[in-house]
């Protein structure tokens, strides 16, 4: 594949910016309406790009610039209980730490299905889902969500009911009001109905097959013979997504999301080529020790980590651990496209 300059010319951004660290990820323990529902009451959520589906004002939006996706996150002590809701955009969970259940149905009876860490799940839009930690330590989910505006959740009928049990109340405007915290519903607002029996009726349901569909499994990913950022100790492993005319070839979950995703693994000492795309990219960093080279500028991940890479500036990726790197890359779009670019020798991670 032939290098072509970089067209675009860096704009000084601070690359900080666009990183956020594991470790300085902002909570919020009241995301949603069932944050006070005994089984899910020690749950934490994450917006790390983008508003997200949260229905508390408070929650801390890490990264606000628009993407065309949201980036998100849970992270759940063991046997903690994301209630059953179903989304408006597609809705994907890549698991960082832990073994998680996910259950389809109004109740979760429908199906279930396991995963482990580096397993994905794209669960449909207009399906009721829920999941748990059902490991025994704490999990972390990271949570990719399609579009700017992801919209609100439709929770199932049960999840009123306890809400109301515990003091929280969802207003139709997506609010939430903490009665226990002294907080009262606003005279010019009102509270949001519970869904009807009716309305979860019409919702997509999934048998255990189905559901099993919608997982890839991070043991049996392929990796692509040919790709955009494919060297010598570089596999580039499609996940969703349609075929890429750089050479990598559809994902096993292809249908649209509005995004697409893709898993690397980088041996020790191995870096991608450089390279630059017309979309967003965002790294979701599983394992291991990576410096990413954008522009002039450097920054090392580590596990847990999310860096949002500039649309059309050249990056590169170096294995600088002792250990294989393993990461998840989103692109905005459901053909985004990319290609080989000269880097300066100034800025080549060593």
């Amino acid at each position: 594949m032939a290098h072509t300059p970089v067209t675009q010319a860096w704009v000084e951004d601070d690359l900080n910016a666009r990183l956020v660290r594991y470790g300085d990820l902002i909570p919020c323990t009241t995301a949603f309406v069932d944050a006070r529902t005994p089984g899910s009451d020690r749950k934490e959520n994450f917006t790390i790009i983008g508003p997200g589906v949260a229905e508390n004002p408070d929650q801390h939006v890490h990264i606000q610039a628009p993407h065309g996706f949201n980036v998100g996150g849970a992270r759940q002590p063991p046997h903690c209980v994301n209630s059953q809701h179903s989304h408006e955009t597609a809705e994907v969970f890549v698991v960082h730490q832990g073994q998680w259940a996910f259950y389809a149905g109004e109740n979760g009876e429908d199906a279930e299905v396991v995963l482990t860490e580096g397993d994905v799940i794209s669960i449909p839009t207009q399906v009721f889902r829920g999941f748990e930690n059902v490991g025994n330590e704490v999990g972390f989910l990271f949570a990719v969500l399609g579009g700017d505006d992801p919209g609100r959740v439709t929770w199932a009928p049960y999840v009123f009911e306890a809400a109301k049990q515990h003091g929280l109340v969802l207003l139709q405007n997506g609010g939430l009001v903490d009665l226990t915290q002294g907080q009262a519903v606003p005279e010019d607002a009102a509270p949001q109905a519970p869904t009807t029996a009716e309305q979860a009726a019409q919702l997509e349901r999934l048998d255990g097959a189905a559901l099993d569909g919608c997982v890839a499994r991070s043991a049996t990913l392929e990796p692509a013979r040919r790709s955009l950022v494919r060297a010598e100790g570089v596999l580039e492993h499609p996940i969703i997504g349609s075929e890429r005319r750089e050479g990598l070839p559809a994902g096993p979950l292809n249908w649209r999301h509005g995004f697409q995703l893709r898993k690397l693994i980088i041996e020790p000492g191995a870096a991608s080529p450089a390279h630059a795309r017309p979309q967003e990219e965002v790294l979701l960093m599983h394992r291991g020790d990576l410096s990413v080279t954008v522009g002039p500028d450097q920054v090392k991940l580590t596990s847990g980590d999310v860096l949002s890479i500039p649309v059309g500036v050249a990056r590169r990726y170096c294995n600088v651990g002792s250990r294989p790197c393993e990461l998840y890359a989103v692109d905005g779009g459901d053909t985004p496209s990319g290609r080989r670019v000269a880097m300066s020798a100034s800025t080549e991670t060593p």
